[in-house]
């Protein structure tokens, strides 16, 4: 009867034309949502500035549950790496509180993530905090191209396979491998950080032949634009290789990128004429970066055929935080926050990190002064490494902190000659400003288009830099200018030492710097004073032990009462052009210039 009703024309024979079609043909919608940058972000709130935000990992979880079960989509959930910095949530559970399990590992088992890459900025946490995170994550964490130097084999997992609904998908994990430019090897030792487009190749060339998977998938902690930094296609251990990948080594469905903090959707042709969707989301959570794949199986070729690949981009702010993710994990955010709010000392004046942006500031003499203090070094290099942060008179908190440092830099004393230090120094004022025309003109050295106009961001609507701030780099320890109306390479004019004694550029000085400086990172010590990389560590004559901020913690607790000021050991000239120059691009960038009561407070 059932037959009859359900096939009335044609009888048996539709039941047989019917019952064969679903078995030629079955259609798989897949989804996969990467995740990357999230530096910290797991909860929606700023335990720095004590404000609710609208992104985190809670909210993620949301958009995760969402599309699982109300969609009724086939979900694979991907961490593209830099998850373990950028946040005192994060900082805690690494260096702080170590006897329980790391919270970003127990959140990421928690939200069910089937495969991660590991970033930069997890190797900088060292090897005791990733490789202890390693061993508590359920699912595997990848890079291909990081080596174990002993072995020869990787020191992390290469790819993975993921299988649904009979589907094979492989998932090849690659990290930038810029990381020894930026950090100490004992934070990598024992690894080497081959080529991204030398490994891809290897690797894909393994996988067709050992897992025959229905998709290949990239997942690098790796950013697009190739060219950055002055590198070149032809760069080998290019810093942002991805797009490199994807027009060269073919076998690609789709790649997943991260590290740039920007926000990809496109699509390009490989070599061999095949389209690839490259994809990236933004940082801390903002984004997520989502494939989504139309499949179709053929049971008489028995395999699956790709029907239609595109790629998305999903606002988080858009989705509100999962209740139980929040009922789990809601108390950790109130143990830091306890943390956070310990009182360290006293300060005696507002600071702002904006007023580093265009000059010598309260906000980085602080720090050089620690730095030298600490080191007893004769000269200092530093930078300002939040674009935006403001320290209140009175009491200084451990949150403080991590405005005024926010990365965990070590803190070196390195020996540079008196030429190298003038050579450093060029380098950076050269990136830093412009050459003015004249008391019109811009401070600042903008980005500009091929019209010499002024490039904005297009998420943001502020203007593009050429360089990042955080490579704006001034000394303490000698008197100098900054002449911002002859060219680079000709502005710095070195006085003598702050003591009066004569500055020589034959003399060997000793020098306290970050290690990321140290390391090469921004180019200035490499580039600019022209010292080759590989003889870098034999540069450095002491290191701290521990991050510098928790030291600067430290010498802060001792001193009980911080009082910054200018040390006034430099200046740009002419003094007038720079002056005007300031109010214009401060304007220009931060929307308005604050009188000089607001901008600094004497005492509190």
């Amino acid at each position: 009867m059932f037959i009859k009703n359900k096939f009335p024309a044609t009888g048996f024979l539709s039941l047989i034309i019917f019952l064969s079609c679903s078995l030629y043909a079955q259609n798989i919608n897949l989804k996969i949502i990467e995740t990357s940058d999230i530096h910290g972000a797991l909860l929606p709130y700023d335990l720095l500035n004590d404000t609710a935000t609208s992104s985190s990992l809670a909210q993620i979880h949301s958009y995760v549950l969402r599309e699982k079960y109300m969609h009724g989509q086939e979900i694979i959930l991907l961490d593209n790496g830099d998850i373990l910095q950028g946040d005192p949530l994060v900082y805690f559970t690494n260096y702080i509180d170590t006897s329980k399990k790391n919270v970003f590992a127990d959140a990421m088992n928690f939200m069910g993530y089937d495969a991660a890459t590991i970033g930069n900025h997890d190797i900088e946490t060292g090897h005791g905090v990733y490789d202890k995170f390693r061993e508590q994550i359920n699912f595997p964490w990848l890079a291909a191209n990081a080596v174990n130097k002993e072995t020869g084999e990787p020191y992390f997992q290469p790819y993975t396979i993921i299988e649904r609904k009979g589907m094979k998908i492989a998932v090849l994990g690659l990290i930038t491998p810029a990381v020894p430019s930026w950090l100490p090897e004992i934070l990598w030792k024992g690894i080497v950080f081959e080529d991204m487009v030398e490994s891809a190749e290897k690797w894909v060339e393994i996988i067709k032949e050992k897992e025959n998977p229905d998709l290949l998938i990239g997942l690098f902690h790796s950013g697009i634009n190739y060219n950055y930094n002055n590198e070149t296609e032809d760069t080998y251990r290019n810093e942002n290789a991805s797009e490199l990948v994807a027009k060269n080594v073919p076998g690609f469905d789709v790649l997943f990128v991260g590290h740039d903090h920007a926000v990809w959707n496109y699509k390009i042709e490989n070599s061999a004429g095949d389209s690839v969707l490259i994809v990236g989301p933004h940082s801390r959570a903002r984004t997520v970066a989502v494939a989504n794949i139309e499949m179709e199986f053929d049971s008489v070729k028995n395999l699956w055929n790709k029907k239609n690949i595109s790629g998305e981009i999903v606002e988080i702010k858009n989705y509100r935080p999962d209740d139980h993710f929040m009922s789990k994990f809601m108390i950790y955010l109130n143990v830091v926050g306890n943390y956070v709010e310990k009182p360290v000392g006293q300060i005696r004046k507002t600071v702002s990190s904006q007023e580093s942006i265009f000059g010598p500031s309260a906000f980085i003499d602080l720090i050089h002064t620690a730095q030298l203090e600490l080191t007893g070094a004769d000269i200092s290099f530093s930078e300002p490494l939040s674009f935006n942060s403001r320290i209140d008179s009175g009491w200084i908190y451990v949150a403080d902190f991590f405005k005024l440092y926010h990365y965990e830099n070590f803190l070196y004393t390195m020996s540079l000659s008196g030429q190298e230090i003038n050579d450093y120094l060029e380098y950076s004022y050269a990136n830093w400003f412009n050459q003015m025309k004249d008391e019109n003109d811009h401070l600042i050295k903008f980005a500009t288009d091929e019209s010499g106009e002024i490039k904005f961001s297009e998420r943001y609507g502020t203007p593009e830099t050429e360089e990042r701030f955080y490579n704006y780099s001034s000394a303490a320890g000698i008197i100098y200018t900054v002449d911002v109306s002859m060219p680079a390479d000709d502005r710095v004019n070195i006085i003598s030492l702050s003591d009066g004694t004569p500055f020589n550029v034959d003399s060997v000085y000793t020098v306290a710097m970050n290690s990321y400086r140290g390391n090469g990172g921004g180019g200035h010590l490499t580039r600019g004073a022209r010292i080759p990389k590989e003889e870098l560590s034999k540069r450095v004559i002491s290191s701290t032990g521990k991050d510098f901020r928790y030291i600067l913690m430290g010498w802060a607790e001792e001193k009980k009462i911080l009082s910054p000021k200018l040390i006034g050991n430099w200046k740009v000239i002419p003094e007038d052009w720079w002056k005007k120059g300031k109010v214009q691009d401060y304007k220009l960038i931060f929307g308005g210039y604050p009188d000089e009561k607001n901008r600094e407070e004497e005492s509190y």
